[in-house]
């Protein structure tokens, strides 16, 4: 039915798209699995140059995308999700090949790509302006006065490896249902991830022709997206380093970041004990702790500091780590080496502070152990800083008001969370807790897509989610007829 991949099964090489037309370049950069160290997928090195001929393909086409109408771009969304249906296994083993994702969260995460395209359909019926009464005051008139919301026209969009398969949906999906073209430079960790997927929208039937341009590479690349004035949006998921970069080279155009976290929970006296600790396990190590809201503090309150802490440990020991091929590994490798040694520092670092490593920090297969750290005191670095690792610390505290300082004392406000069985805690904490995500009895990591997804201070700007991002990807027509 669908045969887009078939004529290159046993090829690896992501292709550039110039619009609709695929390229490919002489200077190629490997990607090696970051589990077995062997070439896995090979990409085009591309230039400054090619980015900005990316850049003015999208503006021309940026004009034919504004005025096609809405059903196409509906059935174009529905199109790819059915083609990510038919390849859910092919594209769930690229992820495991580039990533080293476990294999069922790798299809786990197939189908949270299908669902977010799914949902940008549903919400682009959804994306209509009102009418306005201009009467309403003394110095108004009876007109005939409305807006609506517009195409911005073009949207760069920079993408992690941590979900390089659902993050770029994210993005292109929106931007591309509400109309506009789209320049993607997808993370070098799994460039044939990005390429398969924008394929697929490239060779739909209802594809809106040059709507969808790829490009691979680093700073260069980056940059020049950064600084071009062709995109009206800048689309980002990536460091605090590189949001604050993009923030002074952007110039003036809107700018969407999602940026990193140092998530949070407190553990309170009257919570169950066995939930919390299975959850909190969950929390920090899903995908190697390789996430913005990966649980990283975990504040527990003094008269159950013990128990939690036996419990946890135990729980985590229980973790299955090894090959991400295999059906029930929980855990992989981490990314690169450089993250590995980072690691390795976090604990080192944090021992030689006074903490005790209750649990993990080895090195199995080339992937570092989950990683339960107590006696864990604010100034430490491994709570201070994101740590992107699978590593947790335990923190003993007094009270709910010493928590939730501690909780927000941090220049990070992605997503926190509590476990309590008190009511009027639960209230409390949703009032105080300063970040862009709450959760009440269980994670902070427990993300729905259909939500808006976004943090507060260094955590970013803007949120993602498909109705919200197709407010990101417009902007507001306001009409008058007299």
């Amino acid at each position: 039915m669908f045969g887009i991949f078939e004529d290159s099964e046993t090829i690896n090489d992501a292709k550039i798209f110039m619009g609709s037309q695929e390229e490919t370049r002489e200077l190629m950069r490997d990607r090696r699995s970051p589990y077995s160290g062997e070439v896995i997928s090979r990409a085009p090195i591309c230039t400054a140059e090619d980015t900005k001929k990316a850049l003015e393909i999208a503006q021309k086409a940026a004009k034919i995308a504004a005025k096609s109408p809405l059903h196409q771009r509906v059935a174009w969304l529905e199109d790819v999700a059915d083609m990510l249906r038919h390849y859910r296994e092919d594209m769930a083993l690229t992820l495991v090949d580039e990533v080293a994702k476990p294999l069922a969260f790798a299809r786990v995460e197939v189908d949270r790509c299908i669902e977010t395209i799914e949902i940008t359909a549903k919400e682009l019926i959804a994306l209509h302006g009102e009418t306005i009464p201009t009467d309403i005051a003394p110095s108004g008139k009876r007109t005939l006065a409305y807006f609506t919301r517009v195409p911005v026209g073009v949207v760069a969009c920079i993408t992690p490896f941590n979900f390089p398969l659902n993050l770029v949906a994210h993005k292109i999906a929106p931007a591309l249902g509400a109309g506009n073209a789209v320049v993607l430079k997808p993370t070098p960790e799994a460039p044939l991830t990005a390429y398969k997927l924008a394929k697929m929208f490239n060779s739909s039937q209802y594809a809106i022709p040059d709507a969808l341009s790829v490009v691979y590479g680093d700073v260069e690349v980056g940059s020049t997206l950064v600084k071009s004035s062709i995109p009206r949006v800048l689309s980002f998921t990536g460091s605090v380093p590189v949001g604050h970069i993009i923030t002074q080279q952007a110039g003036i155009k809107k700018v969407s970041l999602e940026l990193g976290g140092n998530a949070a929970t407190f553990i309170d006296k009257s919570a169950d004990i066995k939930w919390a600790a299975s959850r909190c396990v969950y929390g920090a190590f899903v995908n190697s702790g390789q996430v913005c809201i990966s649980l990283q503090r975990i504040y527990v309150h003094e008269d159950i500091y013990e128990s939690f802490a036996n419990t946890i440990a135990s729980e985590t020991k229980t973790l299955k780590v090894g090959s991400p091929y295999e059906e029930d590994t929980f855990m992989g490798p981490l990314i690169d080496a450089e993250s590995l040694e980072r690691a390795q520092s976090w604990v080192a670092s944090a021992q030689e502070e006074g903490a005790t490593l209750l649990t993990g920090a080895e090195i199995i297969d080339g992937s570092f152990t989950p990683t339960v750290m107590a006696d864990v005191t604010d100034e430490m670095k491994i709570v201070c800083e994101e740590v992107f690792a699978p590593i947790v610390s335990l923190v003993k505290v007094r009270s709910y008001e010493e928590a939730i300082d501690k909780m927000n004392n941090s220049p990070y406000g992605l997503q926190f969370s509590i476990f309590t069985n008190d009511l009027s805690l639960t209230k409390r904490f949703i009032e105080d807790a300063k970040c862009g995500g709450v959760v009440v009895n269980d994670i902070p990591t427990l993300r729905f897509d259909v939500q808006p997804y976004g943090g507060s201070k260094l955590s970013g700007i803007g949120r993602e989610g498909p109705r919200w991002a197709l407010e990101e990807f417009t902007e507001i027509k306001n009409i008058v007829i007299c």
